[in-house]
């Protein structure tokens, strides 16, 4: 049963400190090639104040990927295909007699690290809370939070090999960080995001929810979905036949978006929201404010369903909708279980 597990069986993989307490990332899943990815914020606080997104000898602000089989005495290991598996080895004995070229073999001294952490597979993020893998393409996609200005969305083709700066603290989505800074060198810094929005009516914390590769609704497969903490905005993102992206608002909601998930035995994607208090005094067990949500297409809303709240547009007073109803705020609030 897959939905049973021993807790007895545990063990630990993998451990790492951080300086402050908030830019924890959160995802972490197997990909398409078996190993396991982890996301991982760039340390907290603001700013990076440790640059550790941009330090290759700090966990901290990268995608790591891993072997969770055991190497020796260590409990997990290294694929060797890691962009800095073999960065503690010099590459070659290659002696450099005039500018720009080699007696004997290449001597490629960029690719000596020897305080590389051989865990990185990507750089330059800040808090990359979701990351989703197209089951039907092995696309990766990384939403990741932005400091005071700009949300974006990352994407790595399947193939691609490891190694790509995302650009924090460089850059915050595709602009200079900070924002005193008008001119950088945005090109030099490796990938820039294929989708970005402002803070403001649009949000502030971005939350990935995933692409849907389900056989029920067909208007949206292969569309990425994202939303946003702050307003309740959701958008889809996808490729139109020029191969230029399209990044369009579907639905704004006055649910506080937490995290998204997929179904892997149809593909259908859920979505959490929360109304939590966040004070010390509020005890989450005692009084539970989570909720799950399905995405469906319009069409295809079961009779008797509860439709999440959406903002009013102006000189619109609809409350949410049950079914196509319009119905009072308190019957929207999903029932216990």
């Amino acid at each position: 049963d897959p939905n049973v597990a021993d807790r007895e069986s545990g063990r630990l993989l993998l451990s790492f400190n951080q300086p402050y307490v908030n830019h924890n990332g959160g995802t972490i899943k197997f990909g398409p090639d078996g190993y396991l990815y982890i996301a991982v914020g760039d340390g907290g606080l603001g700013g990076d104040p440790y640059g550790n997104a941009q330090r290759t000898d700090t966990l901290l602000g990268k995608l790591l990927r891993i072997d969770v089989n055991p190497s020796g005495s260590l409990p997990y290991s290294i694929p060797s295909d890691n962009p800095f598996a073999d960065a503690g080895v010099v590459q070659s004995n290659g002696i450099s007699d005039v500018i720009g070229e080699t007696s004997g073999l290449s001597l490629e001294a960029a690719d000596y690290h020897p305080g590389a952490r051989p865990e990185i597979w990507a750089l330059g993020l800040r808090n990359p809370w979701q990351f989703s893998f197209d089951r039907e393409t092995n696309d990766l996609y990384i939403a990741d939070v932005g400091q005071v200005a700009w949300e974006e969305i990352n994407f790595e083709p399947a193939g691609t090999e490891g190694g790509q700066n995302y650009g924090w603290d460089w850059l915050e989505g595709s602009h200079c960080y900070p924002l005193t800074v008008t001119e950088c060198a945005r090109s030099q810094v490796g990938v820039l995001p294929v989708a970005e929005y402002r803070h403001g009516t649009d949000g502030c914390d971005i939350t990935g929810l995933g692409i849907y590769r389900g056989d029920t609704y067909p208007e949206i497969d292969g569309i990425y979905l994202a939303s946003d903490w702050c307003s309740g905005k959701i958008w889809g993102l996808e490729r139109d036949q020029d191969g230029n992206w399209q990044f369009e608002q579907l639905l704004d909601t006055e649910l506080l978006l937490t995290g998204g998930g997929e179904d892997p035995s149809n593909g259908d994607l859920y979505l959490t929201a929360c109304s939590c208090q966040f004070n010390r005094q509020y005890d989450a067990f005692e009084n539970p404010q989570g909720t799950v949500w399905k995405l469906v297409t319009t069409d295809q809303v079961p009779d008797g369903a509860v439709t999440a709240p959406l903002t009013p547009t102006e000189g619109d007073a609809a409350t949410p909708t049950a079914n196509g109803e319009t119905v009072d705020t308190a019957e929207a609030t999903p029932a216990e279980g």
